[in-house]
């Protein structure tokens, strides 16, 4: 019985070796410039990162080893992951301006707007490191989450596949370059948000969320990809509100 109480205890910890892995592969697949690919990836390292806080609540395996691992895999998924499908599309970018771009020719300016991608991978590692000490996010969040920041970046690259002004928008440094910083500062604001998990399924104690479910699946039916940037806007939107509406309950 004690041992297979180890086993079942180690179940979380191997989902969550699971989304580092495709962290990891999701690289690769970007450098190689499949950004696709390397999209689907954080996707599923997602769906990886909710269902091992499932299990450990399920298996009641929470452990100190638990909680570190997870912020390293959330690090490497949501952080660098998309930060290099970002430093992708900021070469494409530099590509359409200047068609012979390359790093041998590249002056100063070019060569720090092309690593300002990973501000996001820091920015991200302040955010896991504040949550892990920080006691009041044990029901909700400050700052967005890391996932629903790789999530956004993750939709970039079917965007730009499949709409012609999203490819204008999104392969342009003007637009990209402000758009890094504006996530950045986003992942370590002061800024409630909600979280999407929930204690019981009544409607009366989850209106927010309930709305935020609703909102999401209607919108991926009809945009599809190109949901996601208004899904994670009305997230912004949608907590700020809640959040006013408590404080002045």
């Amino acid at each position: 019985m004690k041992q297979l109480r180890l086993y079942l205890s180690n179940i979380p910890n191997t989902i969550t070796a699971l989304n580092l892995l495709l962290g990891c592969i999701s690289i690769t697949y970007s450098f190689n410039g499949d950004l696709i690919t390397a999209s689907i990836l954080i996707f599923i390292a997602g769906f990886f990162d909710y269902l091992d806080g499932l299990a450990a609540r399920v298996l009641k395996a929470y452990s100190e080893l638990g909680k570190s691992l997870d912020s390293l895999a959330d690090m490497v998924s949501f952080g660098v992951a998309p930060s290099v499908i970002l430093y992708q599309m900021i070469i494409m970018a530099m590509q359409k301006i200047n068609p012979s771009y390359s790093f041998e020719t590249a002056s100063l300016l070019e060569s720090i707007i092309i690593y300002t991608p990973f501000i996001i991978a820091v920015f991200s590692a302040l955010r896991l490191a504040k949550f892990n000490i920080d006691e009041r996010q044990t029901k909700s969040f400050i700052g967005v989450p890391t996932p629903a920041n790789a999530f956004l970046i993750a939709s970039f690259p079917f965007i730009i596949a499949n709409y012609q002004l999203g490819s204008y928008l999104l392969l342009n440094i003007y637009i990209l370059v402000p758009l890094i910083f504006i996530l950045s500062f986003l992942l370590t604001s002061n800024i409630p948000m909600l979280s999407l998990k929930m204690s019981n399924i009544k409607f009366a104690d989850n209106k927010a969320v309930f709305i935020i479910i609703a909102l999401s699946v209607v919108l991926l039916i009809v945009l599809k990809m190109a949901a996601i940037p208004v899904i994670y806007c009305a997230y912004l939107i949608v907590s700020v509100i809640d959040n006013s509406l408590k404080v002045k309950r």
